[in-house]
């Protein structure tokens, strides 16, 4: 039986294999990256449409672009970092899905490209062999907070994930090994889904379009967005831009000035109801209700430096110590 990468039916097959872009073997962490900014990858795929809770298509743009320099950086050899325990534990999962299911699984040392779309990459974690059923196996790891995102199965930037190598390979299925929280393994089987791929090509297709045309797209109001537009513009230029002709920025205006006074009063009434709760338990730990329960304890003492009297007692120390912090922008409304 044939087992290799072979088209299934669906959309955009082409009826040809999913093409070799370059051999991962003897690559270089940095050779690696550059060619995934030749394209999207699978693990780009939930960014770029908007559904990755870690990473916003801003901040995917910055980095095909080659605007990543500012941005934090994760350290491969930080065994403090998920990618470090993700990818030291990926063989160790592909070994246990292959005892608890039987099946043969073996590593493809390549970049794969989409042999119709060239931006469409994508690299897969293992081969299954063997199986009439399920052809592509995907390896994830999620410790004690990760863990809460698969209560329901597997999360929805997994799926794009895996959805996109279907869509690359043209197989029919894929299974997806998780081991959670260190001692828990779950086996999920994800079937090619024709309308979720193609709504899929749409919208990456949508993405690549701002890198190709090196054009920034919409910030999403997530942390990455965030991020990104602070990495982007770090300074200021003290000129002041009109935007009183633009009846889309002003209503941006007018909308944030609306929520902002919103988010004002709800915090008033938050500040309210907690104290009127405060005032009830006194001097009590703990407050329980017939919907939940509330705690008031006090933290341990810190220690903290006195730093007035260190600058008035050795200030030749408070000189030599002393480092500059960097500024950053303000974002204020009037």
């Amino acid at each position: 039986m044939n087992t290799s990468l072979q088209p299934a039916p669906g959309p955009y097959r082409g009826g040809r294999n999913a093409l070799r872009l370059v051999s991962t073997r003897g690559l270089s962490r940095d050779q690696w990256l550059a060619v995934r900014k030749t394209g999207i990858g699978s693990s780009d795929a939930a960014a770029a449409v908007g559904l990755n809770p870690y990473c916003s298509p801003l901040e995917l743009w910055m980095v095909k672009t080659g605007r990543d320099q500012a941005l934090p950086q994760v350290d491969p050899n930080d065994d403090s970092s998920p990618m470090y325990w993700g990818t030291l534990l990926e063989p160790v999962v592909a070994s246990h899905y292959t005892l608890r299911t039987g099946l043969k699984v073996r590593r493809i040392n390549a970049v794969l490209r989409h042999p119709e779309l060239p931006w469409m990459l994508a690299n897969i974690d293992r081969e299954i062999l063997g199986s009439d059923d399920v052809s592509i196996l995907e390896c994830k790891t999620a410790g004690i907070q990760g863990s809460r995102l698969w209560r329901e199965g597997v999360p929805e930037y997994v799926q794009c994930q895996v959805q996109h190598q279907l869509a690359v390979t043209g197989k029919a299925a894929a299974d997806v090994a998780v081991l959670l929280g260190g001692q828990e393994l779950q086996i999920h089987r994800v079937v090619r889904d024709g309308e979720m791929i193609d709504a899929l090509i749409r919208l990456e297709e949508e993405f690549w379009g701002y890198v190709t045309r090196d054009e920034p797209p919409p910030a999403d109001g997530s942390q990455s967005a965030e991020r990104a537009l602070r990495c982007l513009y770090p300074r200021d230029s003290g000129q002041t831009v009109d935007f009183r002709l633009d009846r889309v920025l002003c209503g941006t205006y007018a909308a944030l000035v609306q929520v902002r006074a919103s988010l004002a009063a709800h915090e008033e009434e938050e500040a309210r109801l907690k104290q009127t709760l405060q005032q009830a338990m006194g001097e009590a730990t703990r407050a329980v209700f017939d919907a939940g329960e509330i705690s008031w304890k006090r933290s341990k003492d810190g220690v903290q430096l006195d730093v007035a009297a260190l600058t008035r007692d050795f200030p030749e120390l408070v000189v030599r110590y002393q480092q500059v912090k960097l500024g950053s922008r303000r974002f204020l409304v009037g």
